[in-house]
């Protein structure tokens, strides 16, 4: 009687295809998701946390993404005493003071971190939120830096460049959170009535209340590369509809594709980039306007002045015109 061989195969006993390639290491915070690549941390220091060979974006703490903005130069953090409040007394899995404290053990203070720096010799104020706080959550101490951010620019004639990861308003403060939409596109418009530039940086991801509000209002909109940019994330959508959604849905290119956004933007080109926008918005001390816009600011006021003045007019033209019967009862 012949006996058969025995043969075991590892792949089939973990249920492993054949055409799927094992990882090379370890998945840790160094390790790319979408090609598993391995970096040193001082490589990925190097590149801005930038995956050299598939060009994955990893995230980035707030303070980190201002020195990278700032090109290694000194910065000037604003406010950095705020901290979070209880109103609400709020209890869900555990007391919302617990979760402050252990998103401040992790090394941050808050969700918003405002800065005031120069980005290539351009002075401005630097708002960047930190999605590992909390998730970036919209709280009430985000909306006021935020606000206060705002007055900064008003008062000192600086441009605002805005910096944006967040799941949305922080629900442990409820309505207050909610309100916080409302108080930042006021700022946003303070900065608009002022005529100073506002630039906005939709990093993954942005969505719910903060891409409601103020991260779609910036005067120049940029996205980095694969950032979820909706006001519902595809799995909510999902659930909600029992409809599955494309692999592309809400992704920066696509927000690209429907004019949601000005330009996607690799972070390693970030800096150049909004310089030279600075650069060209920025406006020029000490220099007169230009006689076209005299002109045309003058016109505006002259057909501005006409048209608060036809009611008045028509008053006075209907006054003089009578009708012949009215002149016979004289």
């Amino acid at each position: 009687m012949t006996r058969r061989p025995i043969t075991v195969s590892v792949d089939k006993l973990r249920r492993r295809r054949p055409e799927e390639r094992p990882r090379k290491l370890p998945a840790d915070e160094r390790s790319c998701p979408r090609c598993q690549s391995h970096w040193r941390a001082e490589e990925m220091q190097r590149n801005l946390r930038v995956c050299a060979t598939c060009g994955h974006h990893f995230p980035v703490g707030a303070r980190e993404r201002l020195d990278q903005l700032a090109e290694g130069r000194p910065w000037l953090e604003l406010w950095p005493e705020m901290r979070a409040s209880d109103p609400l007394q709020f209890v869900d899995l555990e007391p919302y003071p617990d979760r402050v404290d252990k998103a401040e053990r992790a090394g941050a203070t808050e969700a918003l971190v405002v800065g005031e720096l120069a980005v290539r010799d351009h002075p401005c104020v630097v708002a960047v939120m930190d999605f590992g706080y909390l998730g970036g959550s919209m709280g009430s101490v985000v909306g006021e830096k935020l606000a206060r951010a705002c007055d900064r620019c008003v008062e000192r004639g600086l441009p605002l460049v805005c910096v944006t990861a967040s799941g949305g308003a922080r629900m442990q403060e409820g309505v207050i959170a909610l309100m916080q939409m409302a108080k930042t596109i006021v700022g946003f418009e303070l900065l608009r009535d002022a005529e100073l530039p506002t630039i906005v940086v939709l990093a993954h991801p942005t969505t719910g209340g903060v891409w409601a509000s103020f991260a779609s209002v910036g005067d120049v909109t940029y996205a980095e590369p694969g950032a979820l940019i909706a006001f519902s994330g595809p799995r909510v959508i999902e659930q909600t509809t029992r409809e599955k959604l494309p692999p592309e849905f809400g992704r920066a290119e696509t927000q690209l594709a429907n004019g949601q956004v000005d330009a996607v933007v690799d972070r390693r080109e970030l800096a150049g980039r909004i310089g030279k926008v600075l650069g060209i918005l920025e406006r020029p001390s000490g220099v007169a306007p230009a006689p076209a816009v005299t002109w045309a600011q003058e016109k505006a006021e002259r057909a501005a002045t006409v048209a608060r003045n036809l009611p008045e007019l028509s008053r006075r033209f209907v006054s003089r015109v009578r009708r012949p019967d009215e002149e016979d009862d004289r």
